[in-house]
């Protein structure tokens, strides 16, 4: 049975969605990405549709992999029920590097 967890309303200015006020976290040390993966499809399982990662966590790939697979096997219908939350780290922050980091944690989340 699915947690039933409270949303508070966000805008970015041309349209309103629902953020889970409760998220998981996905930074450990050190990163096991199977340890990761199976953490956010028993949350998925349980209620959890609030993420936060990270390049620099080593997480993106194995909560992408997570969400591919809850897809797969029917705990949610689609990306769009979940709100994953990332960061560009201060390494990637210079113009040039901005947008190549940006489609990295894309292609992964």
């Amino acid at each position: 049975m699915a947690a039933n967890v409270p949303k508070v309303t966000i805008s970015n200015g041309s349209q309103t969605m629902p953020l889970p006020v409760i998220g998981l976290g996905t930074a450990t040390q050190p990163q096991v990405a199977e340890t990761t993966k199976s953490a956010v499809l028993d949350a998925i399982g349980i209620g959890y549709r609030h993420f936060d990662t990270a390049f620099i966590y080593g997480s993106e790939q194995p909560l992408g992999e997570a969400i591919a697979e809850a897809i797969k096997t029917g705990l949610i219908k689609s990306r769009d029920e979940l709100f994953i939350t990332s960061k560009l780290w201060c390494t990637f922050a210079s113009p040039e590097l901005v947008l190549p980091a940006i489609k990295t944690s894309l292609k992964y989340i």
